[in-house]
């Protein structure tokens, strides 16, 4: 059992770490880079990069946190180590309503609706159309960011807490 919970605490880390680290990023380097940029290539670097982003490498991190995080927690709870196992049960539940399900319900149908969007001759319109798009999705990434950095350290704690007998 030992070693099942080691792996799984392990795993939990990694994942919510990658997570946070990849909207992070976002936040301090992506975003600030293209909002310096002519908006005509700020859009169209957004719109490849939303499309990139549907991939086998990013799928673990953002779709199965929650899940590694909610089977720690019931591993370590079946153990018998009840507090260790809230601590990493909030971590999952507040990635997966903070992160995955706003992503999901948020960033994505503004990425769909970017996506549709022709970029514009206009330099004019261009600006609208970036100014207006950037400032709504960094508002709601930097949220999601904050809550998968939470997980994070709720996970860390939980972890933290086990006993190493």
């Amino acid at each position: 059992m030992r070693s099942l919970i080691t792996g799984l605490s392990v795993t939990a880390v990694l994942f919510s770490g990658a997570i946070f680290g990849f909207f992070y990023a976002w936040v301090c380097s992506t975003m600030w880079g293209l909002d310096q940029a002519d908006p005509h290539v700020a859009i169209a670097a957004m719109q490849a990069m939303n499309a990139s982003v549907r991939n086998a490498v990013f799928f673990p991190a953002f779709f199965l946190t929650p899940a590694v995080l909610a089977l720690a927690a019931l591993v370590i709870w079946r153990d018998g180590q009840r507090s260790p196992a809230f601590w990493i049960a909030a971590s999952a539940a507040t990635y997966l309503i903070f992160g995955l399900f706003l992503t999901m319900t948020v960033n994505v149908p503004m990425n769909e609706a970017l996506a549709l969007i022709a970029v514009p001759d206009e330099i004019e319109a261009a600006e609208a159309i970036w100014s207006d798009y950037s400032s709504r999705w960094q508002f709601w990434n930097q949220t999601r960011t904050v809550a998968s950095g939470i997980a994070l350290a709720l996970a860390g704690y939980g972890i933290a807490r086990l006993r190493t007998d």
